[in-house]
């Protein structure tokens, strides 16, 4: 069996008297992709932004290959790219300028050719000049993934990647992912489709008020639908 890529240890996290987090455990293994349900409250963001060393946990541990999160933040933000439904790009700059942003935070070498990658993976080159503002919204996702993975990370954290994006939009970001997922990267998607949910991941870990209650592997959306319902 592989090794945890991702491990998540007995993580609790409160805001004053709310538990958000309580005693959740679990682990990605090494290239594989977990995705991470539940309702809406249930945790799932607030888990994301602990694993990205974004937030610190109450009680508990992460640790990411072999490093310790809480020893070593700064090393395991630079190691992570972070796709959610808000892409955290500027209008006012072109495609290309949003990413040579980007990528001069993480001191890219070839910081052109880097940029110029990057936009042909997500077939953007033709409007590397253009403003992000001109873009439709699975452009911009598609942008944002650039800008996410602009720095090479081997992990990946997908929150609701899929909101708001037309059925084109959907596929063109799910074959980018499948992309993502060939190429061994270790990734948790967040997501409410369980559609996307069968069609991406690899185990499946259930969050309700901040518990885990089912974590395991799934084949079937109507099998994961009665899991869902279960956990309600």
């Amino acid at each position: 069996m592989s090794a945890p890529g991702i491990e998540v240890r007995a993580l609790s996290k409160r805001f004053g008297a709310l538990s958000a987090l309580a005693d959740v455990s679990f682990s990605v293994l090494s290239g594989s992709t977990t995705v991470l349900l539940g309702p809406n409250g249930a945790g799932k963001t607030t888990l994301l932004r602990i694993v990205a060393g974004l937030s610190k946990p109450t009680s508990g541990a992460v640790r990411v290959g072999s490093v310790d999160l809480a020893e070593s933040a700064d090393e395991v933000r630079s190691q992570f790219g972070v796709i959610s439904h808000q892409t955290m790009l500027y209008d006012d700059l072109t495609a290309r300028e949003n990413l040579a942003f980007y990528g001069r935070l993480y001191s890219l070498g070839d910081l052109d050719g880097s940029v110029d990658r990057a936009l042909a993976d997500v077939h953007l080159a033709e409007r590397a000049e253009d403003r992000v503002r001109t873009f439709s919204r699975g452009m911009k996702q598609r942008l944002a993934i650039a800008r996410a993975t602009i720095h090479d990370p081997d992990y990946l954290l997908f929150d609701e990647p899929f909101t708001g994006l037309d059925v084109a939009g959907r596929d063109v970001l799910t074959e980018r992912i499948r992309y993502l997922q060939e190429q061994g990267r270790t990734a948790i998607l967040v997501t409410h489709d369980l559609h996307q949910a069968v069609a991406l991941g690899e185990r499946f870990v259930i969050l309700v008020k901040g518990r885990v209650v089912r974590d395991g592997d799934c084949e079937y959306v109507d099998e994961l639908e009665r899991e869902m319902q279960k956990a309600k």
